[in-house]
C-alpha cells in the first residue's frame, strides 16, 4: 500500500514548503525580536527553531502492549526498520521516532535530544532516564518522505502498572501530542479492557481530539455479529474517557501484511483501509495549517503578555521595589482582572496564574519593557496582512488529494534472503523456475474467461483473491506480474502472479522491481533485443 505518489507530489509539496517558508520569515523577522524584548522566552515559552517549521508531518501510536503499534507501521512502510520487534509481550518498550533516510540508521536519543537540525531539543527537560529510553531509526520507505512516525511504549495492564517507569511518561505523551499532527489510538479486537495507565494516556492527550483517531485492529478473526458487539463495546468505553461531543473516528481492520483469517469482511476492511489513506495523505495540508494556527496563537499569547509585563513594570514604584513586586505576586489573580478590564481580554487567553506566580519570583521586574505602540502594529498587522498572504499560498484541497493520490497497483486498490531462497530462487539456473510449478496454474488459466490468449484484470483480482492476502500485497503482487502494463496477463504472467502469492504465503516479501531472473521467457527475450 504506497500512500504518496513518487511523481507528481512535488509541485504540491513546493507549494507546502512555501508556506512553511513564509511562516519562518515572519516569525524571525517580526515575533521573535517582540518576544526576546518582553522576556516571553524566559517566562511563557523556549523560542521556536527552524526545525519546529520545518518538521514534517508527525503521526503517533498509542496503544497497550500487543495491539499491532509496530506491525502497524511496517503495513505503512511496507518494510522493516532499524531495531524493529515484534511479538505478543510488550516488544516495544521505547519512544521511537521513524523517519526518512537513505540508509538504515539507529540513532540513540541522547544525540537526538542535541541535534539543532531535529525539533527534539526541548525533550531533554524529562531527564536522562527519558533519553535512554528514546531512539530514532531512519529507513528508505517511500511513505517516509511525507510523514515520520512515533511508536510508543506498549502500556501496560494489571499488575505490571505498578512498575515505575523512571520519567513522566504521561508529559512525554503529551509533549508529542500537542507536536503530532495524527494521534492513533489502537486497539485489540479480542480485548477491549482499559488499563488504568491507558486511560491516564487517553485523559492526557484528549484535548488535542481533532487529532485523534481509533484502530480496532485484529479484527479479521470475527464474524460480522462479533466485530458489530465489539465495535460497540469500544464506542461505549471511549465515550466515558474522551468525553466529546463527537465520537472519534474508528477504523476496523487488520492492519498487516498477512493474509485474512476471516474473509467475510474483506470489503468492509477494503473500505476502512482507504479511508485511513485518504487521512493520512491529508496530513501534509493539515500540518501545514496547524503550523499557521499555532503561530496565530503564539503572537495572541505574546500579545497578552505583553500587557502583563507592561502593567507590572508599570507598577512598580522607585523605592520598595520587593516589597511591591511579592505583593504583586501574592494578589496575581487580582491584577490579572485589572489587566483583562483595561485591554477587554478574555480570561481564556490569560496565562495559568500559579504557574506565573512561579515564574515572575526569579524575574525583575524593573528589566520588563514599556510596551511600544510599534510592535503592538507589527504584530496586528502579521495576524492582519502576513498570515493572510501565507494562507492564500496553500494549494486547493482538491489538488492536494491528487497529486497525492493512492497507487494501488492495477486492479488492486526486502527483507534480503540469501540466493536460492524466496524471490532469489533460482538466479543462475537454466529455464524459468516458475515453469516447475506452474503445471496447476496453467489449468486454472485455461478455465477462465480469454481475450487473444489473455485475461481481464477482474477476471484476475476474482482468482487472486482466493488467496486471502490483503489488497496491499496482491497490488505488490500485480504490478510485479503485469510485465508489459496492459492490464491483463498472459499465461506466463498469471503462472508467476501465482508462483509470486505461494512465496509470499510463505512468508516472502515482494520486492520494489521484478528481478531479471524471475522474467517471462518471452518478456526477458524482447528486453535482450532491445538492449
Amino acid at each position: 500500500m504506497s500512500l504518496f505518489k513518487k511523481a507528481k507530489v512535488n509541485g504540491t509539496a513546493a507549494a507546502y514548503s512555501d508556506v512553511t517558508d513564509g511562516l519562518k520569515s515572519i516569525y524571525r523577522k517580526t515575533v521573535l525580536p517582540a518576544e526576546k524584548e518582553s522576556f516571553y522566552n524566559e517566562i511563557m515559552s523556549p523560542a521556536l527553531e527552524d526545525p519546529d517549521f520545518e518538521a514534517k508531518p508527525l503521526v503517533m501510536l498509542v496503544g497497550q502492549y500487543s495491539t499491532g503499534k509496530t506491525s502497524f507501521i511496517r503495513y505503512i512502510i511496507e518494510k522493516d526498520y532499524p531495531g524493529m520487534m515484534i511479538g505478543p509481550e510488550p516488544t516495544t518498550d521505547k519512544f521511537e521516532i521513524i523517519a526518512y533516510g537513505k540508509e538504515d540508521v539507529k540513532t540513540p536519543g541522547n544525540v537526538l535530544a542535541v541535534d539543532s537540525k531535529k525539533p527534539y531539543r526541548r525533550l531533554q527537560e524529562f531527564g536522562g532516564v527519558f533519553l535512554s529510553r528514546f531512539q530514532g531509526s531512519e529507513t528508505n520507505s517511500e511513505v517516509l518522505k511525507s510523514l515520520t512516525l512515533v511508536d510508543t511504549p506498549g502500556i501496560l495492564a494489571g499488575e505490571k502498572q505498578s512498575i515505575s517507569r523512571g520519567y513522566d511518561f504521561t508529559g512525554v505523551l503529551r509533549w508529542f501530542a500537542e507536536r503530532a499532527d495524527r494521534i492513533i489510538l489502537l486497539f485489540d479486537a479480542h480485548k477491549l479492557d482499559i488499563s488504568d495507565e491507558f486511560k491516564t494516556a487517553i485523559e492526557a492527550i484528549k484535548n488535542q481530539d481533532d487529532k485523534i483517531r481509533i484502530i480496532l485492529n485484529k479484527a479479521d478473526m470475527m464474524t460480522h455479529q462479533q466485530l458489530m458487539r465489539v465495535y460497540g463495546a469500544l464506542m461505549w468505553s471511549l465515550s466515558k474517557i474522551l468525553n466529546t461531543p463527537e465520537v472519534a473516528r474508528i477504523y476496523v481492520g487488520s492492519f498487516w501484511n498477512k493474509p485474512l483469517q476471516f474473509d467475510g469482511n474483506r470489503e468492509l476492511f477494503e473500505a476502512e483501509q482507504d479511508d485511513l489513506v485518504q487521512d493520512l495523505r491529508s496530513l501534509p495540508r493539515f500540518a501545514t495549517i496547524r503550523k499557521m494556527n499555532d503561530l496565530i496563537k503564539r503572537i495572541r499569547s505574546l500579545q497578552v503578555h505583553g500587557h502583563i509585563v507592561n502593567y507590572l513594570r508599570r507598577e512598580m514604584p522607585a523605592i520598595g521595589k520587593g516589597g511591591k513586586k511579592k505583593e504583586i505576586i501574592r494578589n496575581l489573580d487580582k491584577h490579572f482582572e485589572i489587566i483583562q478590564k483595561e485591554h477587554g481580554i478574555s480570561n481564556a487567553d490569560m496565562p495559568d496564574i500559579e504557574s506565573m506566580k512561579k515564574k515572575l519570583e526569579d524575574m525583575d521586574f524593573m528589566k520588563f519593557p514599556m510596551l511600544k505602540k510599534e510592535t503592538e502594529k507589527a504584530l496586528e498587522n502579521v495576524l492582519s496582512e502576513d498570515i493572510t498572504r501565507a494562507l492564500q499560498l496553500l494549494p486547493s484541497e482538491e489538488l492536494g488529494r491528487k497529486d497525492s493520490a493512492t497507487v494501488l497497483g492495477g486492479v488492486f486498490a526486502r527483507k534480503g534472503m540469501p540466493v536460492g531462497v524466496g524471490i532469489l530462487a533460482g538466479i543462475g539456473e537454466n529455464g524459468w523456475i516458475v515453469d516447475r510449478e506452474r503445471a496447476s496454474y496453467d489449468a486454472i488459466f485455461n478455465t477462465l474467461e480469454q481475450n487473444e490468449g489473455r485475461i481481464s484484470g477482474s477476471t484476475a483480482r476474482a482468482e487472486l483473491l482466493k488467496s486471502k492476502l490483503p489488497n496491499s500485497e496482491l497490488g505488490k503482487i500485480w504490478r510485479l506480474s503485469d510485465v508489459d502494463k496492459d492490464g491483463h496477463l498472459s499465461i506466463d504472467e498469471f503462472a508467476l502472479a501465482n508462483y509470486l502469492v505461494r512465496l509470499k504465503l510463505g512468508g516472502c516479501e515482494m520486492p520494489p522491481v521484478l528481478p531479471d531472473h524471475l522474467l517471462p521467457p518471452a518478456a526477458a527475450k524482447e528486453e535482450e533485443l532491445q538492449e
